[in-house]
C-alpha cells in the first residue's frame, strides 16, 4: 500500500566527524548526525538527501552509525535512521567546454559502497574531495554516464538561480547544450521558481520537478520539500517516484512563494533598487552589478504561453517554515513541537482550535493562513529574501 512521505533532498553538511568544514558557508551545527536527528525528531521529514556524502569523512560518520547499530543500510538503497531514510547524494560543480558558466548538479547513489566508488572516481577529477560543491574537471555528460553506471539518480540543481545553475546568467538556452537529456531523472526548481513558471519551457515538461531546501542550517531543513507516494522509503522507491512507476509519484510540491526567493526580481546588487530586465546600469547608484531576476530570465527562455500549457502537474503549495511567521519566537516554537511533536504536524495537520490551545489566536490564524497560501508577500531580489505578513 502506498503512503505519503515528506522529502527534502538537498541538505548540506557544515562540519564532518572531525569538526572540519565541508560546506564552508554552512552552520557548524549542520553535522550528518544532527541532520538525521533534526529531520526525524523535530521536522517530521521521512526522506532526506544529504548532498555532501562524497566526502570521505562523511562516509566515515555513516559507517560509525551503522557499526553502532544506530542506522541500517536498506536492501533497496538508502540508510535508515530512526524515522528518516537518508539518500546518499553529492552536489558537483560542472564547467566544461559546453557551459558558458558553472552549473551545479545533484547525484544520488543507492548504497555506501556505490558512493565510495563514486568518490574514488571523483577524486581523480576534483581538487578537494573533502569539500562540498567543488569543481569537477570533465564533461557534464561523462559525469552523467558515471552516475548511471553506478545505478544513480541525476538531477540538475536549482536550475533558475542566477548563479551556478543551468539556465542562470545565460549559461545555457537549452539543457541539451550541456547534458544528455535522457539521463536526467528530475529537475530541481530552486527557491525563486515554481511549477507554473518552469512549465513555460517546453523541454522541461518531460521531467518531474523537485523542490528542496538547499539547507545551510538545521532550521532551514524543510524550507522547501515535496510529498511523495511510496510503498517503502528507499532509494528504489524514490527513483520510481521520479519516473511515476507503479503509482509512485510526487503528490505535491511545497515551497516558498517565488517572490520570497532572493533572486526573484531584477535588482541592483549594491543598493537593491528594482530594475528593468534590460538594465545594465543601476539608475539609482550607477553600479553595473545588476542581477537578472529568475522571473525575467524565464520570460527570456519561455517557449510556451500560459494558455498553451496542458501539462498535468502536482500542485505547488506556497508555504514558509514556521520560523518565518511574525511573532513566532523560539519559546513558542518549542511549545508547538512539544505538543504536536514535529513541524510537519503543525504545518499540515493541527486544527486551528488545537493551535489556539497552545499559541495566541493571531498566531494560530497565521499558521492556518500560511497553510492555505494566504500570507502577504514582499518580493525579494538581488540576494535579499522577501518577507511575509499575516495582516
Amino acid at each position: 500500500m502506498l503512503k505519503s512521505v515528506f522529502a527534502d533532498l538537498h541538505i548540506h553538511i557544515g562540519r564532518d566527524i572531525y569538526n572540519k568544514p565541508v560546506k564552508i558557508t554552512a552552520s557548524s551545527r549542520l553535522t550528518l548526525t544532527n541532520i538525521l536527528k533534526e529531520a526525524s525528531r523535530n521536522k517530521g521529514i521521512q526522506l532526506i538527501g544529504i548532498i555532501d556524502c562524497h566526502a570521505p569523512a562523511v562516509q566515515e560518520e555513516i559507517k560509525t552509525l551503522l557499526a553502532n547499530e544506530q542506522a541500517v543500510e536498506l536492501e533497496d538503497g538508502g540508510i535508515q535512521f530512526e524515522n528518516v531514510t537518508l539518500l546518499l547524494g553529492s552536489e558537483i560543480e560542472v564547467y566544461d567546454d559546453n557551459c558558458r558558466g558553472p552549473i551545479h548538479v545533484l547525484a544520488y547513489l543507492p548504497s555506501l559502497e556505490k558512493m565510495a566508488m563514486f568518490t574514488e572516481w571523483l577524486e581523480q577529477r576534483m581538487t578537494n574531495i573533502t569539500l562540498s560543491s567543488q569543481r569537477y574537471y570533465g564533461t557534464a555528460k561523462d559525469l552523467q554516464y558515471k552516475v548511471k553506471e553506478l545505478s544513480g539518480i541525476f538531477i540538475p540543481a536549482h536550475v533558475f538561480t542566477p548563479f551556478k545553475s543551468l539556465y542562470g546568467k545565460g549559461v545555457a538556452w537549452s539543457l541539451s547544450e550541456v547534458l544528455d537529456r535522457d539521463l536526467i531523472d528530475a529537475v530541481e526548481l530552486g527557491l525563486s521558481a515554481d511549477t507554473e513558471m518552469a512549465d513555460h519551457i517546453q523541454e522541461l515538461r518531460r521531467y518531474t520537478y523537485v523542490s528542496n531546501s538547499d539547507a545551510h542550517s538545521l532550521a532551514k531543513i524543510g524550507r522547501e520539500y515535496q510529498e511523495i507516494a511510496m510503498e517503502e522509503i528507499t532509494f528504489k522507491e524514490f527513483y520510481w517516484a521520479m519516473h511515476e512507476v507503479n503509482g509512485r509519484r510526487v503528490i505535491s510540491n511545497y515551497g516558498m512563494n517565488p517572490q520570497l526567493g532572493k533572486y526573484h526580481t531584477t535588482v541592483c546588487q549594491k543598493c537593491l533598487t528594482q530594475l528593468s530586465p534590460q538594465a545594465k546600469v543601476c539608475e539609482a547608484c550607477g553600479s553595473t552589478k545588476v542581477v537578472k531576476g529568475v522571473a525575467d530570465r524565464i520570460k527570456e527562455l519561455q517557449t510556451i504561453e500560459g494558455s498553451q500549457r496542458t501539462q498535468e502537474r502536482p500542485p505547488y503549495v506556497y508555504q514558509v517554515p514556521l520560523e518565518y511567521l511574525p511573532s513566532l519566537g523560539p519559546k513558542t516554537f518549542e511549545k508547538l513541537l512539544e505538543h504536536f511533536k514535529t513541524e510537519m504536524n503543525v504545518i499540515h495537520f493541527a486544527a486551528e482550535d488545537e493551535l489556539v490551545e497552545i499559541v495566541p489566536a493571531k498566531l494560530a490564524k497565521a499558521i492556518i493562513a500560511m497553510r492555505r497560501g494566504e500570507l502577504q508577500i514582499k518580493a525579494g531580489g538581488g540576494g535579499k529574501y522577501g518577507s511575509v505578513s499575516a495582516d
